[in-house]
């Protein structure tokens, strides 16, 4: 858990991030050879999963075809065999169908070289008992803008292993990202511990992504002021990072100015994660990525967020640098619906899959599920969800964050499918905004919030603000719908007078086995004035529209 920023001063100000021109279709996870990453070296055996990005939209790919990430992340303690037992529990009880659990530098390698992975094969041996894939965390040289999670060895061997240098010549509880020990310490690290995850799961695929470091980035200093970091500083920006982002060449004053102490800390530790990444790809290609604790122009660096980090405003730095990380996601703790969109909209690039890696577990974030699914997203993930007491407890678990999974777990591959297929919609109640319309060409969908709404009656919305509703054309006059407390109602949208829409075909039912299995026909009261979805226990539905 994080000190959030005020939501005053957050993102008020988004620089307007650059696009990238990408192939029609194309596998992140096999980047150039060049840049080190190979590809699947058996290509016999089954698939890897690999992401994949087709007209700047985005799928993760688990044995071929595209996978919904619905995701909770345990607490940072919570990985290790002696707790797991009450990971479980809450995660089944909320549908999850992945886990996030961290992977300890400290406890990997206790002594330079010596490897532990005690705690690694507990977690993919449980994950696969209890039916889940897993997203490894790597906590390596950063955990939260600070070094907590590197080896004793190494916080005690200072000269070895530099620490950053702050303005007043003073070392921080940071590891430098200038320091090719640090590096070098890492990359091995890193590498043993894909060696294993490929040995242990190439055949299987439980691990279906892995975070390199968390929240990386530096609480304490803007930058590096040592000696070796300030030379490079003081040197020329390099020819590649100039040309990516289309700058004159320069020293790093001279290219960005008052930016200059923050585009340097992101170019290093972007710079850093990407020769890590490399690194591990060299071993075990799956995708990486990198998760970011959010800041803005309005805030101090290496005060009010960790500087060097994936920043909005240090995006294209980032893009620019890291190749071998294959998408940034944001970890949002921001409970204003305004300000998560804006997020979404500033990582969801065409250079970058959507992708909410952590994100508030209460349920006043259940409806933002809705929110990134709208916006294209591989996957959400919830932090805290286990029963260990500090977020939960025995009894305990997220309301509506279950609500969600139970909802579309069943179809969370035609879910992932519909979405890299640009197919999905969503609508999302706001306060004061009980109702909104949807665009799907030749038809429209007025989605009301707030149940009851017989007859006549307008939307009032919902006593507690969280309606919500999906809708996926799956051809143009069929439609899947679904939802909590909202009311979806299809008009022409572009009436004439002369034509009428009508219901052909109103069927309820679930995907089982990626097969439509319809349970009963709604009519009657089920469809006399819309097609109505309550807050508990909500349905599937299949709508196939006519004229008359």
């Amino acid at each position: 858990m994080k000190k959030m920023p005020s939501l005053a001063c957050l993102f008020s100000s988004f620089a307007l991030l650059g696009l990238m021109v990408l192939l029609p279709y194309r596998i992140l996870a096999q980047k150039d050879a060049a840049r080190g990453t190979p590809v699947n070296p058996d290509p016999a055996a089954s698939p890897m999963p690999r992401l994949v990005e087709k007209d700047g939209r985005f799928a993760l790919l688990v044995e071929g075809k595209p996978y919904m990430v619905l995701g909770g992340q345990i607490n940072n303690s919570s990985a290790w065999p002696a707790t797991l037992p009450e990971v479980w529990p809450l995660l089944e009880k909320m549908h999850a169908n992945t886990v996030e659990a961290p992977v300890y530098w400290e406890q990997m390698e206790p002594r330079p070289g010596t490897f532990d992975f005690t705690n690694v094969d507990a977690l993919v041996m449980q994950a696969r008992q209890h039916h889940m894939h897993l997203v490894l965390l790597w906590f390596g040289t950063w955990k939260n803008g600070k070094m907590h999670y590197v080896p004793e060895w190494m916080k005690t061997d200072i000269m070895h292993y530099p620490r950053m240098i702050n303005e007043r010549g003073e070392p921080i509880d940071v590891l430098s990202p200038n320091a090719p020990a640090n590096l070098e310490a890492d990359q091995r690290a890193f590498t043993a511990l894909m060696r294993h995850v490929r040995e242990i799961d190439s055949e299987q695929h439980t691990v279906l992504l892995v975070q390199v470091e968390n929240e990386s980035g530096s609480i304490g200093a803007v930058r590096d002021f040592s000696s070796i970091a300030q030379k490079q500083f003081d040197g020329p920006v390099p020819t590649d990072l100039v040309k990516a982002l289309g700058k004159r060449p320069g020293t790093w004053k001279e290219v960005f100015g008052p930016d200059a102490d923050e585009s340097f800390a992101a170019y290093s530790v972007a710079h850093y994660i990407d020769q890590v990444a490399q690194a591990g790809k060299t071993q075990y290609p799956l995708p990486m990525y990198c998760n970011v604790w959010l800041g803005s122009r309005q805030q101090v660096p290496g005060i009010h967020y960790p500087s060097g980090g994936a920043v909005p405003h240090m995006l294209d730095i980032w893009k620019a640098t890291a190749h071998a990380i294959d998408m940034i996601g944001p970890d949002i703790y921001i409970d204003d619906s305004q300000m998560y969109r804006q997020v979404l909209d500033a990582y969801g690039r065409r250079d970058n899959a959507m992708w909410v890696p952590e994100t508030g577990g209460g349920d006043d974030y259940g409806r933002y599920f809705f929110y990134a699914l709208g916006h294209g997203a591989i996957g959400f993930s919830p932090f805290g969800m286990d029963q260990t007491g500090w977020t939960y407890g025995p009894e305990e678990y997220p309301r509506l964050h279950s609500q969600n999974y139970a909802l579309l777990g069943p179809m969370d591959r035609e879910i992932a499918a519909w979405n890299f297929e640009g197919k999905l919609k969503t609508a999302v109640e706001e306060p004061g905004q009980p109702s909104t319309t949807l665009d799907f060409g030749k038809w429209k969908a007025t989605v009301g919030f707030g149940l009851p709404q017989w007859g006549e009656a307008r939307a009032t919305g919902s006593k507690e603000h969280d309606g919500r509703a999906l809708i996926v054309q799956i051809a143009e006059d069929e439609f899947l719908v679904t939802g909590f407390d909202a009311r979806v109602q299809f008009q022409l949208a572009d009436p004439n007078g002369r034509e009428h829409m009508q219901f052909l075909r109103v069927e309820e039912g679930r995907y089982e086995d990626g097969q439509w299995k319809m349970s009963r026909l709604w009519n009657g009261d089920q469809t006399d004035y819309g097609l109505n979805f309550s807050r508990q226990g909500a349905r599937v539905v299949r709508v196939f529209l006519g004229t008359y």
